[in-house]
């Protein structure tokens, strides 16, 4: 048998059930993983003594045939998801010393399903970011190296410690959060599969808000078959929150055993032109369509003409959002709280939020704050909410032609870690393919396609209609199928 760390979660879990062998040798391999990958910064907080506890009632579980989904499988936490007991940061130093008293609603479901938690993962500040480098912890490094080159590259943001973990073997899947792309970016530069969920799929609550009509819980993995299986665990209707969808939850498991003949599969031709989209990501992008084609699926071309605005109406609207999400950081009730001595309430507050937010935090409550502004509003904020009616329209449109639309993750591969930092907008511009469905609240999932002409990983991201997350995982299966490439192996390490 192969390390058990290289294990499918599928594989696992059927070897667990034959008694090949136990929970405790599971979690052992991937805490010693953790420890050989330390340097890849993939998580802020270790719960290794946790998870090897949990380890033993799992064991009994399977010894009494009383396994439950995701018996004894080791699992990340991206670090915004509260969870009891242990510190729940968001890797900003305004709450690097609370512990929450209560759980997040997608954690709950995922211990009560018997995955295990080895470690909280890092995650750049508040979800703010597409590098993972705004950490208070320190920037993560992507366990992938391009030919011929030894720079560290970053994992995508803003779950780059969960993707990251993944990737290097250290967990069997992750949780993370997906606003503008926080799931499928980090997962086409590290080449797992990413699954972001129609918005109210999963719970929001109990996950540390950015933008409160944007945020959703998602998974990462290995495999499109195991994102479907821990993504059955979390999904469903939470009456705490009230964005929260009552929706039947469809087969997502089968899904991935289905046939796409006859499915319609559409193509927005226009967008292969887009400025500053790599060579390697055309080819990709031609690659998985011919796939397609050749599983019976007809491509069809649809047109998503205000998808060019969806950048600048997504950093209006994500940035509004988080300006008032994070007002309530104020270093009186909890968070940071300055020690300068013998000032105001005013010099209390602006010192606590200085002191404890970073940069990128910084420069995008300040921005939200200006779009918010009573002389600025109008021309901003309610602008960038009309334009964002404007894509849903677009997409809605689309799916009367078409089941599912096809589109790359990136407009490039992953990148140095240092590369973009001294410009916002060429950093902002690596979520351009991935904003449109964020914005229209829409499932879609990143699936490892191709590598570049570095050996790097490339992905695609397939998109469907609200609530149609079968359709995702039944095309991204017969993707994953036909390129047979999706447990890969970290370079460099």
């Amino acid at each position: 048998m192969k390390d058990l760390n290289k294990l499918s979660i599928a594989e696992a879990i059927s070897s667990l059930k034959k008694k090949d062998f136990k929970v405790s040798e599971l979690i052992t391999a991937h805490i010693n993983a953790a420890i050989k990958y330390k340097k890849l910064n993939a998580f802020c907080l270790e719960t290794h003594e946790h998870a090897l506890e949990k380890a033993k009632l799992a064991d009994k579980n399977y010894l009494n045939n009383q396994s439950r989904v995701l018996e004894g499988i080791p699992v990340g936490v991206k670090d915004l998801f509260c969870t009891k007991n242990f510190k729940t940061t968001a890797c900003s130093k305004m709450l690097d010393n609370f512990f929450p008293s209560y759980e997040s609603t997608v954690t709950s479901k995922l211990f009560a399903n018997g995955a295990i938690m080895i470690g909280k993962t890092n995650m750049d500040e508040f979800a703010m970011g597409s590098s993972n480098t705004t950490s208070y912890y320190g920037p993560v490094v992507n366990p992938w190296k391009a030919k011929n080159d030894n720079k560290d590259l970053v994992p995508g943001g803003s779950s780059g410690g969960s993707a990251a973990s993944v990737a290097s073997f250290t967990s069997m899947a992750a949780l993370g959060s997906d606003t503008g792309g926080s799931i499928r970016q980090p997962a086409s530069f590290t080449g797992v599969v990413g699954i972001k969920p129609s918005y109210g799929r999963c719970s929001r609550w109990g996950m540390i808000a950015f933008a409160s009509s944007l945020d959703q819980a998602g998974v990462f993995t290995r495999s499109v078959e195991d994102a479907a299986i821990v993504l059955e665990s979390i999904m469903g209707y939470d009456e705490k929150d009230p964005t929260s969808a009552n929706k039947e939850v469809q087969g997502l498991i089968k899904a991935c055993g289905d046939s796409v003949q006859g499915m319609k599969i559409g193509e927005p031709y226009e967008m292969m032109n887009i400025e500053g989209t790599n060579d390697d990501i055309i080819s990709m992008w031609q690659k998985a369509i011919d796939i397609l084609k050749n599983a019976g699926a007809e491509i069809v071309n649809i047109d998503l003409p205000n998808v060019k605005h969806a950048t600048a109406t997504y950093y209006i609207i994500a940035s509004a959002e988080a300006s008032s999400n994070l007002a309530r950081f104020d270093g009186v009730r909890y968070g940071h709280r300055t020690s300068e001595q013998k000032i105001d309430i005013e010099e209390l507050f602006s010192l606590s939020r200085t002191e404890g937010f970073g940069a990128e935090v910084k420069r995008r409550i300040m921005i939200g704050t200006y779009v918010l502004s009573a002389s600025q509003r109008d021309k901003y904020y309610k602008q960038a909410l009309k334009v964002r009616r404007l894509i849903v329209n677009d997409f809605k449109n689309a799916y009367k032609t078409c089941q599912a639309i096809l589109l790359p993750v990136t407009p490039g591969e992953a990148f140095a870690i240092g590369e973009k930092e001294t410009n916002p907008v060429s950093m902002y511009l690596n979520d351009l393919y991935t904003i449109p469905a964020s914005l229209a609240g829409l499932p879609c999932i990143s699936v490892p396609t191709s590598l570049s002409k570095n050996l790097l990983p490339l992905s695609m991201q397939v998109i469907a209609n609200n609530f149609a997350e079968d359709n995702v995982f039944k095309i991204s299966s017969v993707i994953e199928k036909a390129v047979k490439n999706t447990n890969f192996i970290p370079g460099g390490y």
